[in-house]
């Protein structure tokens, strides 16, 4: 299929939506004509600008007058996106929700992001669902997991008011992604914002238990989740450590931005914001990328 130029919007200037406009800046088939928010005085409204986006301070209703867009990326909060949608839901193709908000098709790139050009309400998670999921899926695809547990590391700078309002929509809505990419019968996500100096890098503990778990297979499967999670969007993709003992593996993973204005520790931001940008270059391009 031909590749062609999209033009995509920006509800919201936070820290996710920031490190998106600058992503998005840098793709050569996404054009970002407009960045949304609700304060005019709002820090982030000025740095997009600043970046050499048109903004505004109107909300979704100011969207919906400057479009129509292509794509809208939704880097607000999980309850505005919940109006977002239904606002958007026939105005705009490619709706994509970087909140924890549980609406729109769950996508993880590296797990089922060759059918991702066909959904038009995209629903990415978490930044621990990015992280975690590839590989838990990887694990799980041969044995049936009784319990998964979920332990993400992030840098406080990283993390900006609307996520930390948003904790128990975050945990509830990984934790449902696990369970529906693995089959798990239980899931539990736990969160720890490290104070830490220097910053923390962004990491995710798990643990599976699966009866029948075999160190080789293990470590094979995990050898081909880091292949493919580095493959779509996220170099700095790195299993740091495995153990595998009496039907019980320890996984932990990091995540390093390694492209872009983030610090090597803000991982969190850019595992999300990669996948968000790579689908949307899916849908310009007709293919996986």
């Amino acid at each position: 299929m031909t590749t062609k130029s999209l033009n995509v919007a920006v509800l919201g200037a936070g820290l996710i939506g920031l490190d998106l406009v600058a992503k998005i800046q840098a793709s050569p088939n996404l054009n970002c004509r407009l960045v949304v928010g609700r304060d005019p005085k709002t820090l982030g409204l000025r740095r997009a600008a600043d970046l050499g986006c048109p903004i505004s301070a109107g909300g979704v209703t100011a969207l919906l007058g400057a479009g129509p867009f292509d794509v809208v990326f939704d880097a607000t909060s999980a309850a505005a996106h919940t109006a977002h949608s239904a606002a958007l839901s026939e105005a705009v193709p490619l709706l994509v929700d970087l909140t924890p908000s549980s609406l729109g098709i769950p996508v993880v790139p590296a797990v089922n992001g060759l059918d991702a050009p066909h959904y038009g309400h995209i629903n990415l998670i978490s930044c621990g669902g990015q992280a975690s999921i590839p590989v838990l899926h990887a694990l799980t695809r041969d044995h049936a997991a009784t319990y998964i547990e979920v332990v993400t590391t992030v840098a406080s700078p990283t993390v900006g008011r609307a996520t930390r309002l948003n904790l128990d929509e975050y945990i509830a809505t990984t934790q449902a992604a696990i369970r529906t990419f693995t089959g798990a019968e239980q899931a539990k996500v736990l969160v720890n914002i490290s104070p830490a100096v220097p910053p923390p890098p962004f990491r995710v503990a798990m643990t599976v238990q699966a009866p029948g778990l075999e160190p080789a297979r293990v470590h094979a499967a995990l050898k081909d989740a880091e292949r493919q999670a580095q493959a779509w969007c996220t170099p700095g993709f790195t299993i740091t450590s495995c153990r595998v003992t009496d039907g019980r593996a320890t996984v932990a993973a990091e995540v390093t931005a390694t492209v872009g204005r983030l610090p090597a520790y803000a991982g969190n931001l850019h595992v999300i914001n990669a996948a968000a940008v790579l689908l949307a270059e899916q849908r310009a391009t007709g293919k996986a990328l």
